[in-house]
């Protein structure tokens, strides 16, 4: 008996000591909540989503915060250049991970998801995250797909998520557009790198971002100075931003239009910035805010351009290019 103890602590321990899995290195998809998806679907299948596959009123059924649920939904699967993307617009009825994102936020991507090779590994990565103080928040079957949400958001901003399915998830997403990064903006950096670092992601030390003369705001000067850190732990890198609350800038408005701390923008890497700032504007989206970083032309340099694409789904695209 003795024995089996000493094993069963044994065990936990290596869990709890473990190195951040592998499969985190990795995204398999982003969960986007929209109010109403045909708006949303319509706007983005115009901006590149392409590869839409539709499920109608779906079921799902699980768990959340430990009490049966079974929610509807409809939802389409789509692929952004490099980006899969599951877009889900829920049914009223029974509280769940996606009708309270929308209530408190608005449209957004509300959740990064990771997928898992085996149902044990799924089993053992709840556990070490529950030594961790993380608990499951929700826990969906979509056919054969297990769908994981981890409690995360209140601390880290946004939802971090393993899917698993015997044999494999489809095919992610590639090509292009080319999707960098993706942007959550935030008060308080060091508490939420802390956050993500007790649970063995990397910290994101911030760094100081210097005004520049050509940035722009609403097309006018925009002296703006403010934190960034950078995760790269996966193939999308992080970029977290702290930014004042004035000079007006996209990021406060972000702070302060959705009532929340998460991801503002998805950065898209473009060959001619200004030919994708016009084919933008063709479908109606302008730019809101516009900058660059080192000796532009040169190695090591660039450009980017915000674009008001928050309106259809609560994400900001910038459009990067980079020398």
């Amino acid at each position: 008996m003795r024995s089996l103890l000493c094993l069963v602590v044994f065990s936990l321990a290596a869990v709890c000591s473990a190195q951040l899995p592998g499969y985190y290195k990795t995204v398999n998809r982003v969960t986007w909540v929209v109010e109403n998806i045909d708006k949303v679907r319509a706007a983005w299948q115009a901006l590149g989503l392409a590869d839409i596959k539709e499920f109608p009123n779906i079921q799902l059924v699980g768990q959340f915060r430990g009490k049966p649920i079974t929610i509807y939904a409809w939802q389409i699967t789509g692929h952004l250049g490099n980006l899969t993307v599951d877009m889900i617009q829920p049914g009223e009825g029974q509280a769940n991970v996606y009708t309270n994102f929308l209530a408190k936020h608005g449209d957004g991507i509300a959740a990064i998801m990771h997928e898992v090779p085996t149902q044990q590994v799924l089993d053992q990565e709840i556990l070490r995250m529950k030594s961790k103080g993380v608990g499951v928040l929700q826990q969906v079957k979509m056919g054969p797909a297990t769908y994981t949400y981890f409690d995360t958001e209140p601390e880290g901003k946004f939802v971090l998520g393993l899917v698993y399915r015997p044999g494999g998830m489809p095919a992610t997403a590639s090509g292009l557009p080319e999707i960098s990064h993706f942007s959550p903006i935030v008060w308080d950096p060091a508490a939420v790198s802390a956050y993500w670092a007790k649970l063995g992601f990397p910290a994101f030390p911030m760094q100081h971002a210097m005004p520049r003369e050509d940035s722009r705001y609403k097309a006018k000067p925009l002296a703006l100075a403010f934190e960034v850190g950078y995760q790269r732990h996966t193939q999308f890198r992080y970029e977290w931003i702290s930014p004042p609350p004035s000079p007006a800038n996209i990021y406060a408005d972000f702070l302060n239009k959705h009532h929340r701390e998460g991801i503002q923008h998805i950065g898209m890497l473009v060959e001619d910035l200004p030919k994708s700032i016009a084919a933008y504007e063709k479908l109606g989206y302008h730019v809101h805010q516009s900058g660059a970083w080192g000796d532009v032309g040169k190695p090591s340099s660039g450009q980017y351009a915000y674009m008001d694409t928050d309106s259809a789904g609560g994400i900001s695209v910038e459009l990067v290019r980079s020398y």
